[in-house]
């Protein structure tokens, strides 16, 4: 019987086992979660923005397709404690390849998506400067899912269906597939996947494996009060500010990094970055915290160069399965399935 390890215990690496369990009866698949570095990883702090339009053709085509099954799958979006709120997706102009996108999506997700300028926009009375010339992408069946939640929940899933579930963390992995855990014996394997997010590229250094170009890169959004009329879930292209409602009647707001290659669980918030936040908010959203407490939550996670999380050959039945941004939530869902499918076809 082929034998699978999984190395990471966030969304990507829980939706991959989850998928393996679900397509390879029998097979004897065993998921290092990584404890405790899954407490404090991507998905714990990932913002679960969920929407079909990506402006990158293949992001697209992964988000719709993620997006399509969560809708029509009622306990999915159970655990994935999923809420529509609607998004908006605004960019600097609309070109021949992105109204292509928008026509893909609208046909994977009816009756979503329309497209309004920037007067049309400001007209709906959220956004205001808005350049000459932008377009935004207004997508209705949209909004957020919790990768934190549905990670849990997978895990308890994993363990019914008789996967082992090991809360430890590894040492190293060998080319041959021999998996060493922290105060363990070492296993064999047919196939690894290392899906550790923010901590692959360091098991791969101590295993001396490539890393592949994986990088890893800060984050860090505020989370503050909400105010009345305030937007649903979006993206700003124009300024890089991003933003959706959050529990507890407060806002989360964040705007992109450039701190890269930063050691995993030692990030800590820049005080100027959330300053910057609050300011490119008051200018294009008219937000200014109504009082109460605004906290900043910073983390790392792992990029690749495509921004797409995608199986990655290493060696001879190594992977990794990491690469994509805020834990991976808008694209999980398809980007599993098709790793899954394309271990299983290897296995065959």
């Amino acid at each position: 019987m082929p034998r699978i390890a999984v190395i990471g215990g966030g969304i990507a690496g829980v939706t991959l086992a989850w998928r393996l369990c679900e397509s390879i009866r029998g097979t004897g698949i065993q998921l290092f979660t990584g404890e405790p570095y899954r407490r404090a990883d991507a998905s714990a702090v990932s913002g679960g923005l969920t929407r079909a339009f990506e402006p990158d053709p293949d992001l697209c085509m992964e988000a719709s397709a993620s997006l399509a099954e969560l809708q029509a799958d009622p306990v999915l979006r159970a655990w994935a404690s999923y809420r529509e709120t609607g998004s908006v997706y605004l960019m600097p102009g609309l070109g021949r390849e992105t109204a292509d996108l928008v026509d893909a999506v609208r046909q994977r997700v009816p009756g979503s998506v329309e497209l309004l300028d920037a007067g049309q926009l400001t007209a709906r009375g959220v956004f205001r400067d808005l350049p000459e010339g932008s377009v935004a992408v207004v997508e209705k069946h949209a909004g957020y899912v919790s990768p934190n939640g549905l990670r849990d929940r997978l895990l308890v899933e994993l363990a019914r269906s008789g996967v082992r579930v090991v809360d430890g963390r590894i040492e190293t992995v060998t080319r041959e597939g021999v998996v060493h855990p922290v105060g363990g014996s070492p296993m064999r394997f047919d196939v690894v996947v290392v899906a550790a997010g923010a901590w692959t590229r360091t098991l791969l250094k101590r295993t001396g494996l490539p890393d592949g170009g994986l990088r890893n890169k800060a984050i860090q959004y505020v989370l503050a009060p909400s105010q009345p009329g305030g937007p649903s879930a979006f993206v700003d292209e124009t300024t890089g500010l991003y933003g959706r409602p959050y529990a507890d009647a407060r806002v989360l707001l964040g705007l992109p990094t450039d701190r890269w290659d930063v050691p995993p669980g030692a990030v800590s918030a820049d005080p100027a970055l959330s300053t910057r936040i609050l300011d490119v908010a008051k200018a294009r959203i008219g937000y200014s915290p109504p009082g109460g407490e605004v906290a900043a939550v910073a983390a790392v996670e792992c990029y690749h160069a495509t921004g797409a999380l995608s199986l990655r050959p290493l060696a001879q039945g190594i992977y990794t399965f990491t690469g994509g941004s805020g834990g991976a939530g808008k694209t999980v869902l398809a980007a599993s399935r098709t790793a899954a499918r394309s271990l299983v076809r290897t296995l065959r």
